[in-house]
């Protein structure tokens, strides 16, 4: 087989790498395509013999082409040649593959290759190409397809990038040297194998001489001992990069490195003062602060905790001391209540001790501090104080007044010692029942007390000095009320005993019980008997049940309500007390019809019968009456009521026959001076004076000789157009009106002119004014209205307005 020439233009620099890669390729077409050479060696001879027996010249097989990147210049980078290529331009040379047309173009005719624009080897490497030789006539191959490659060698075009920034670390304060800090790591975007574009190489711009940097891997190292964090708690370093191994014309890069130093306990705590002078009120409650001691410690965090405690000297535990955690002060409290007049100053000893301790860094005793306190104690003009929290007093019910029930005492604990005055709060003592000596506190009795009202009475005692700031004080007393037996026994509840007819002598009628309001001590303890009388009692006994009871028994039998219905038992019942106390009560025994199962009625009529002591038929009847009676009075009301209706009729029609209101307008009625034109004159035409109402035409009647005659002109009105102003019927109704107006006291206080105004006979549109106004009113000052004459009129016999046109 033929084999393919390739002659490479490389710029002068790479001369030398070109040689050396044609003779390696030369050397290894020989060696591996024997068969190749043969194949295209028959390909151009037409002998299959001759090649079998006849050694060929082989030609070079190029595999790989280079060409430098970021070059913008077009140039030839190779060249394909056939061994067929007689120069008569008979071979087509084409190339396909990776940027085929795009990157390269070969010509056809000479198999020249080049490049079409810049490339960049951090985009592509190298391109994979195929090149055809094609006879130009036949569009035959007389080459097969040869493959090679075209490499893309690398320059410093880029710079070194840090990766993971920003780069924050901490170590400890006070490391040793070569503690590692950290590493930065940046990276270069050439090729790392072809010369030294991609090798990088680190230093320090900042932070020299406590920190340094390994050159190749960029671990950052300190290089100063004992660095302190409370002198400085961080550093900033600024490492830089730079590639083609530091030398000149590379590039280089920097980042920052935040380094801080965390704390540890290399510091003890201090106090700024030997001495802290604290004061307080003897007043003060017990808990509140009475100052705060600070002891200062350049740790932060955990070594920087702190406790804090006292040593009493004089071993009175008055005061007692904490840590605030979030300050880290000791705050001293008040343990105990304070008195100026026995104790006026303090002092004591205050002692500071870390929590953390490491004796890496110091002693264990440079990890305490002490100090010393002197708290002064302030007088406080105080309140009396009692001798007791309180008083617990008894007294017997019923004593008379002034009796002794207890004394209560105060005392002003200042150095003064001013006078006290007793009170009692009158909010405590509402009804009086006590009164205090003012000067020594003897309470006693002001009324006799009740202990059934009131066992126990709470008292509010007011203790306050005479002079100075006049403070007081209070104290409460407890005074109960001892029971004595000045109640007498009663009856448990009121009692209705029956009997049934034909009850045996000795059955039992009723179980009853007694109450008493007394309250003594071993309890009560009744006794129950009859009152003594001169004969026994024939009909009843009592019976004591010996515990607070007793029983009513019948002593003798056949009791009927035909003999008697009621029977009157007296009844004694005494308590233990001393002396003893007794009440009589007297039960009412009915005897009663009762039920087969021994039950006595006790609802109904018959109930009521016998609670009332009559018997059944006379409260039927009473109850028959009743009910005659009441239907009686429903029978009047409605007869009343149907005549209120029948009133009420009668009164509509009668309202029916009065005047309308507006009867005084039923003619025509001008207000206009001049009387006659109606209400379109408005120029010179004064408007009337409006009247006040009257505020009993409203409700005022007519007489029927008044209705009668207003009925009978509108009647004629209605039938005839003959009445005139000559009708009686048309002056009587003017003569009224003219009265009515003379005596109405609710007119304006000066004369008016009514006028009134009649339909006459003869022209629909005539005059209608009596005084004949036409002759003192000029048509030219009073222009009329155009329009249809209408004339809004009332009609006589009706309460409503109409609209008629004449």
């Amino acid at each position: 087989m033929d084999q393919w020439t390739n002659t490479m233009r490389c710029p002068c620099l790479l001369d030398l790498v070109i040689i050396l890669s044609l003779t390696s390729c030369c050397m290894l077409s020989e060696a591996t395509a024997p068969h190749s050479l043969e194949f295209n060696h028959q390909l151009g001879q037409g002998s299959p013999t001759t090649a079998l027996h006849q050694r060929l010249r082989r030609g070079w097989i190029w595999k790989q082409l280079f060409v430098p990147e970021e070059d913008p210049t077009p140039s030839v980078i190779g060249q394909l040649k056939s061994d067929y290529d007689r120069g008569d331009f008979s071979i087509k040379y084409i190339l396909s593959g990776e940027g085929a047309g795009e990157m390269f173009e070969i010509n056809e005719y000479s198999g020249e290759i080049r490049t079409l624009q810049k490339l960049d080897r951090e985009e592509k490497a190298f391109y994979l190409l195929q090149a055809h030789a094609l006879a130009r006539k036949s569009n035959e191959p007389v080459e097969p397809q040869s493959e090679f490659i075209i490499k893309v060698q690398d320059i410093n075009d880029n710079i070194p990038q840090f990766q993971n920034e920003p780069y924050v670390s901490s170590i400890p304060e006070m490391c040793p040297i070569g503690t590692i800090v950290a590493q930065v790591t940046a990276t270069d975007a050439d090729d790392p194998l072809f010369g030294n574009n991609a090798k990088l190489i680190y230093s320090i711009l900042q932070g020299e001489p406590y920190f340094s940097v390994e050159p190749k891997t960029g671990i950052i190292m300190t290089s100063m001992a004992n660095m302190d964090r409370e002198a400085r708690d961080q550093y900033l370093v600024v490492v830089q990069v730079k590639d083609m191994l530091g030398l000149s014309g590379g590039y280089s890069a920097s980042t920052t490195v935040t380094i801080s130093l965390t704390d540890v306990n290399d510091n003890g705590p201090t106090f700024q003062h030997n001495l802290y002078t604290f004061a307080v009120l003897e007043s003060a409650a017990v808990g509140t602060t009475v100052g705060r001691i600070m002891a200062d410690d350049g740790d932060v965090g955990i070594n920087a905790r702190m406790n804090y405690s006292l040593e009493d000297l004089e071993e009175s535990a008055t005061f007692k001391i904490q840590t605030d955690p979030v300050t880290q002060e000791g705050v001293v409290l008040l343990a105990k209540p304070l008195d100026y007049e026995s104790k006026r100053r303090f002092v004591m000893a205050a002692e500071a001790v870390n929590d953390h301790i490491d004796t890496r860094f110091l002693s264990y005793n440079e990890f305490r501090d002490r100090t010393t306190l002197k708290i002064v104690v302030e007088d406080v003009d105080e309140p009396p104080i009692f001798m007791a929290p309180d008083y617990e007093w008894k007294v017997p019910e019923n004593m008379v007044a002034e009796t002794v029930v207890g004394t209560v005492s105060a005392r002003d604990t200042d150095a003064i010692n001013n006078p006290i005055r007793y009170s009692i709060d009158k909010s405590s003592d509402i009804t009086k029942a006590f009164k205090i000596d003012p000067n020594n506190g003897t309470v006693t009795v002001a009324k006799p007390l009740d202990r059934e009202e009131a066992a126990w009475h709470n008292l509010t005692i007011n203790a306050k000095e005479t002079k100075q700031n006049h403070l007081s004080s209070s104290v409460v007393v407890f005074i109960k009320v001892l029971d004595i037996n000045d109640n007498a026994p009663m009856l448990a509840r009121e009692y209705q005993p029956y009997i049934c007819e034909g009850t045996q002598s000795g059955e039992l009628i009723q179980m009853i019980n007694a109450v008493d309001l007394d309250d003594p001590v071993e309890g009560h303890h009744f006794y129950f008997s009859m009152v003594p009388e001169k004969h026994i009692n024939p009909n009843f006994t009592v019976r004591d049940n010996q515990d607070n009871s007793a029983s009513i028994l019948a002593r003798r039998s056949s009791f009927t309500r035909m003999d008697r219905i009621q029977y009157l038992l007296p009844m004694v019942v005494a308590d233990s007390g001393s002396p003893a106390l007794s009440s009589t009560s007297t039960l009412t025994i009915s005897v009663c019809s009762c039920q087969p199962a021994g039950h006595c009625p006790t609802g109904g009529v018959e109930a009521l019968a016998l609670s009332i002591g009559v018997s059944l038929q006379t409260l039927l009847g009473f109850l028959v009456c009743l009910a005659t009676l009441t239907v009686l009075c429903i029978l009047m009301l409605m007869l009343r009521r149907h005549r209120r209706k029948q009133q009420e009729g009668l009164g509509r029609a009668e309202k029916e026959l009065e005047l309308p209101k507006g009867v005084s307008e039923k003619v025509m009625h001008y207000g206009e001076i001049g009387g006659g034109g109606g209400g379109d004159l408005g120029g010179f035409c004064q408007p009337a004076v409006p009247l006040r109402p009257h505020p009993r035409r409203r409700d005022r009647r007519l007489r029927r000789e008044e209705v009668a005659a207003s009925i009978r002109m509108s009647m004629s009105l209605r039938h005839s157009l003959l009445i005139g102003p000559e009708d009686d019927v048309f002056k009587q109704f003017i003569m009224d009106r003219l009265d009515e107006a003379d005596q109405d006291p609710y007119v304006p206080p000066f004369d008016c002119l009514k006028t009134y105004a009649f339909e006459g006979t003869g022209s629909a549109t005539g005059s209608i004014s009596s005084l004949e106004s036409w002759d003192f009113v000029d048509a030219d000052q009073c222009p009329r209205d155009p329009g249809s004459r209408l004339v809004r009129l009332t009609l006589w016999h009706g309460g409503v307005e109409e609209e008629t046109t004449f």
